[in-house]
């Protein structure tokens, strides 16, 4: 992780000087950060434009109708906007076909500051977003991007990991007893928040964990405490792991995604804490105990 210290905090106003409060744009607004990273902004007196394939909006923010893979429906989106959160599209095997043409697009209409949500396995020049990444310097004086951990989110609501809990009671990967630093979706909308809103730019990326490091058992037992059930940790083959994902109604592509990822884990690539939480924005990240007793206890 590049570290420093966290940009100093700048008042949500134009670059311009003008009082206007700066417009932001925020992709993936209804997603697991935007959707945290939204009322932050609007707390903090920007101009939050939300991108959405439906248009809709909360309460304080305005909403756009957003399709990556629409680009009839960019450039209405990026009118008056400086700064910007982009979330990749979902799934797609290739999001740089999308997002350097929006980038490029974007820089011609006088944005000037980009946070981007990457992944903690992908460096710049890496596939996928890593080929974005390597494209903001090119085009931007001012960018960050955030190469986050796995999701403490991952366990509730509509992700793999938990509809397995919910329909078995059981957690299989293929990640066997490796170790991840768990980090929770409201410390990464802190993060971009800090990040879009300091006087400066840092102009590097930040690999962002939680405190600690956790195996799925591990997770396992914790999720259990916190819910008062009987939650394990099942290993299996990553070929086994695929077809149970398919007996409960995911797609192919989705249950070999699930195992790709689980892959990644058990190679020891997310074995690692780093202290970018907490530089950037002055608190610790929440802890694995303390996601699941606020919030797992209530899906359960």
């Amino acid at each position: 992780m590049s570290s420093g210290q966290a940009p100093a905090s700048g008042p949500a106003r134009t670059g311009n000087g003008s009082a206007q409060p700066a417009r932001v744009l925020v992709t993936g607004a209804t997603g697991t950060t935007g959707t945290r990273l939204v009322p932050l902004l609007v707390a903090d007196g920007y101009d939050v434009i939300v991108a959405s394939r439906r248009g809709g909006a909360p309460d304080g923010a305005t909403g756009v109708r957003f399709d990556w893979h629409d680009p009839a429906s960019h450039a209405g989106a990026l009118a008056g906007v400086e700064l910007m959160y982009l979330i990749p599209p979902v799934r797609d095997p290739q999001p740089e076909l999308a997002m350097v043409p929006f980038l490029r697009l974007a820089h011609e209409a006088g944005v000037r500051r980009v946070v981007l949500h990457s992944g903690s396995p992908i460096p710049a020049g890496g596939p996928g977003v890593g080929i974005v990444h390597q494209a903001l310097p090119d085009l931007f004086d001012e960018w960050a991007v955030l190469r986050p951990s796995w999701f403490m989110q991952n366990f509730i609501g509509p992700h793999p990991y938990a509809r397995m809990i919910r329909e078995t009671g059981s957690i299989p990967t293929a990640t066997g007893e490796a170790r991840v630093g768990f980090i929770d979706a409201g410390d990464i909308a802190r993060v971009a928040a800090v990040l879009l809103a300091g006087a400066t730019a840092p102009n590097t990326d930040f690999v962002l964990t939680g405190p600690e490091t956790l195996s799925f058992t591990d997770a396992a037992k914790l999720l259990s405490q916190a819910s008062r059930t009987t939650i394990t940790h099942e290993h299996v083959d990553r070929d086994v792991l695929a077809a149970r994902y398919e007996q409960i109604g995911f797609d192919a592509a989705t249950a070999t995604f699930v195992g790709f990822m689980d892959m990644i884990m058990a190679s020891g690539a997310e074995d690692r804490t780093t202290d970018a939480v907490e530089q950037l924005t002055g608190a610790p990240p929440r802890s694995f105990a303390e996601f699941a007793s606020a919030e797992f206890s209530l899906e359960a």
